[in-house]
């Protein structure tokens, strides 16, 4: 994870300051990009310790085209919950844009069984990819998320907006792009997050992994999480873990988190930081 420590550093060096809709204050970059060979083990930060089961967990539910923290709360997972209204609905997010894009004739769009059958029948398509960018149901700036979910709009606007896969000598390959990266937070839990889609989505039809590219719009740090940063530069990382999947399952919707294991994860202790709401 050496390009990871590269881009804090390079944030920490040579990012602007800038405000942002939370209040909070960042130092940001514009444009960078990640690249992890997936064979060479599972890109997992180890200068502080990530939370595995969350982010497990937040994938299945996404695949699950949920958009109510319930599940997630029956499993012990709480990271979304400063979002979610008081019934727990976070309006039309990832989940639900992913498994059920809403059409004007009110029928609607499975882009992810779509993007399996694709890369099923027809591999080498340039087509491969899913978004979550719906502009007639972002939220409004001006409002609270739960009055954008009152109002039948996302209650955050998705960070991780488009990914597309690549099929190359038997190898599947995913690109990310993420507008807006939380470099101390988030963007450790994104990239472990889609190398492991990567990973499913390549065994259920039938390839090796290949890379996985993590592109970053405004990548930033921000200014409350500064010296957990400092903190974590002055760490050296440990080998990356190994991650193994159940090969009988054969659906990417048929995932459970039993299905899901990472071995001989070493890491530094966690760096706690708050998150920008």
């Amino acid at each position: 994870m050496n390009n990871y420590l590269q881009l804090l550093r390079d944030i920490r060096a040579h990012g602007s300051h800038k405000a942002d809709r939370t209040g909070t204050g960042t130092l940001s970059l514009f444009g960078y990009q990640l690249r992890f060979d997936l064979q060479a083990g599972f890109p997992l930060v180890t200068t502080k310790k990530l939370h595995l089961k969350s982010i497990v967990m937040e994938l299945l539910w996404f695949l699950r085209g949920d958009t109510n923290v319930r599940w997630l709360r029956q499993h012990g997972v709480s990271i979304w919950d400063e979002w979610a209204d008081e019934h727990g609905d976070l309006g039309p997010m990832y989940g639900q844009q992913w498994r059920s894009w809403s059409l004007p004739d009110g029928n609607s769009i499975d882009q992810l069984q779509l993007l399996v059958q694709g890369l099923r029948e027809r591999p080498h398509s340039r087509r491969h990819l899913v978004t979550a960018w719906n502009p007639a149901v972002l939220p409004d700036e001006a409002l609270s998320p739960q009055a954008n979910v009152a109002a039948g709009r996302m209650a955050l606007a998705p960070c991780h907006v488009v990914y597309q896969f690549h099929v190359a000598d038997g190898k599947l390959s995913c690109q990310l792009y993420q507008r807006s990266a939380d470099v101390f937070l988030g963007v450790p839990f994104n990239i472990a997050s889609y190398a492991l889609l990567t990973h499913m989505v390549a065994q259920v039809v039938g390839l090796q992994v290949g890379d996985y590219v993590h592109t970053l719009g405004d990548a930033h740090i921000y200014s409350n999480h500064l010296q957990q940063v400092d903190t974590q530069l002055q760490r050296q990382p440990y080998p990356l873990p190994e991650l193994h999947l159940n090969t009988a399952v054969q659906s990417l919707f048929d995932f459970v988190p039993e299905d899901i294991t990472v071995e001989n994860y070493q890491s530094h202790p966690p760096l706690r930081g708050q998150v920008a709401i």
